[in-house]
């Protein structure tokens, strides 16, 4: 079973690396993080929009946060100013640990229902599962990022969890 502390250290990763992610795709110009890449939120950019689109959707069903007035399949284009989407990344890591840090043992042992675009129906899950996903579908989509910085040539930080800095 997931721990509250386990979510509060996810979501402190997500916010190392994301910010990490950012400051890599920051050295390239604006049409190389536009750039077509292969993936499958298409570029750098489209991809980081991706990720702020999903934690701004998973953390509408948890939070006060309003929902995103944007559909799944235009993610990519969510957030289309660079220094906007950098600027609500670091907002939403900041939400995101606020949230795991309130997660109690009740609310992981739960069951979590929702209606899922993605699917077009209700889907219930555990909770526990649930928290997994937000974080796992972070690492997974970074990934895609890592990967098209490395081959625009940017110079990214290492992705272990093992490095991630100690917290103050």
């Amino acid at each position: 079973m997931i721990t509250r502390d386990w979510a509060a250290a996810m979501a402190r990763y997500n916010a190392w690396q994301n910010a990490a992610h950012l400051a890599a795709a920051g050295t390239l110009t604006d049409a190389a993080r536009r750039e077509g890449r292969g993936a499958f939120f298409g570029s750098i950019h489209g991809t980081l929009s991706h990720l702020l689109w999903a934690d701004h959707m998973w953390l509408s069903r948890f939070t006060d946060l309003p929902r995103p007035g944007t559909a799944q399949a235009d993610s990519a284009a969510y957030e289309p100013d660079w220094d906007r989407l950098a600027a609500r990344r670091a907002e939403t890591d900041g939400a995101l640990a606020d949230w795991a840090g309130s997660l109690t043992p009740e609310m992981l042992a739960g069951t979590y229902c929702w209606h899922s675009g993605s699917t077009g129906r209700e889907e219930s899950r555990p909770m526990a599962l649930i928290v997994t996903h937000v974080f796992n579908h972070q690492t997974h989509h970074r990934g895609q990022v890592h990967a098209m910085l490395t081959a625009a040539g940017a110079r990214t930080e290492a992705t272990d969890l093992f490095v991630m800095p100690v917290a103050a």
